[in-house]
């Protein structure tokens, strides 16, 4: 019930967006996407949930940055990693561009972003990790990667590491019970590999970029049209992460448990 009324209310709330940016003038599709989400998020709440459930968005502004920051950080450790492999292994190169588009990161890639977490980092997958947290994480990640089979240039190899970042997005939820990490993680992701570094991100090309790439190599390497996303370098550096997140992940715990193990007792 609650999931159902959720994708009805969002499918619902998306198409009117649609009719009626044909007589008005709303801003674009992902802005649209974002309300519907949002919307639908917010009804299915009050009307499951009687209002109490947190989505993981209220927290003090400071570890909500702070929180954002890492996950911003951590992608800029994938991407220049995936990165600097293609330019040492093929002919690819990054030469200047026309300039940081400004018009589509307030237009595309942040509402993007917001409304990709909260449509498969949100009241979705956390509704499912309440009785089973590890099937969810898996099983939301292969709907994120499925709804990218219709982007341009799709490849096998893309959707195995979209599969993966999505894993990737599911497991920071786990750890923290917030959605900062994985907005930050997603956000920088999207920007430094596309209008900083001149890929396409997920098929999409930026109307303008800091870099842009030139020169060629085997598909497989470069990504092709899909962008970074679709090498096979991204997929070895993008488990090498997740290894590391599930590394740190485990130690966390560990700690915890050995916290409370050595708690005095209550006279």
């Amino acid at each position: 019930m609650p999931l159902s009324l959720l994708g009805s209310v969002y499918l619902a709330t998306f198409i009117a967006w649609g009719f009626c940016g044909r007589f008005l003038a709303l801003p674009g599709s992902q802005w649209g996407a974002l309300l519907s989400i949002t919307v639908a998020t917010v009804v299915v709440i009050y009307v499951c949930e009687h209002g109490r459930w947190s989505l993981g968005l209220v927290t003090s502004p400071r570890l909500a940055l702070s929180e954002a920051v890492a996950g911003g950080v951590f992608a800029s450790g994938i991407i220049l990693g995936a990165d600097g492999l293609i330019l040492l292994s093929t002919g690819l190169r990054h030469l200047p561009g026309t300039g940081f588009p400004w018009g589509e990161l307030w237009g595309v890639y942040l509402p993007a972003a917001v409304h990709e977490e909260l449509l498969f980092r949100g009241y979705a997958l956390q509704k499912i990790a309440e009785r089973w947290p590890k099937f969810a994480v898996v099983f939301v990640a292969g709907v994120f990667a499925a709804l990218h089979l219709g982007n341009d240039a799709v490849s096998l190899l893309a959707m195995a590491n979209i599969f993966v970042a999505g894993v990737l997005l599911g497991l920071t939820w786990l750890a923290t019970r917030r959605l900062w990490f994985a907005l930050g993680l997603h956000l920088v992701w999207n920007l430094l590999s596309g209008p900083i570094l001149g890929y396409n991100v997920s098929g999409y090309v930026s109307q303008t970029t800091v870099w842009r790439t030139s020169g060629a190599g085997p598909r497989i390497l470069t990504g092709g049209g899909f962008g970074i996303e679709g090498s096979l370098w991204m997929l070895g550096v993008e488990l090498l992460a997740l290894g590391l997140f599930g590394w740190w992940m485990s130690r966390r715990n560990y700690n915890r448990r050995l916290l409370v193990h050595h708690l005095p007792e209550d006279s």
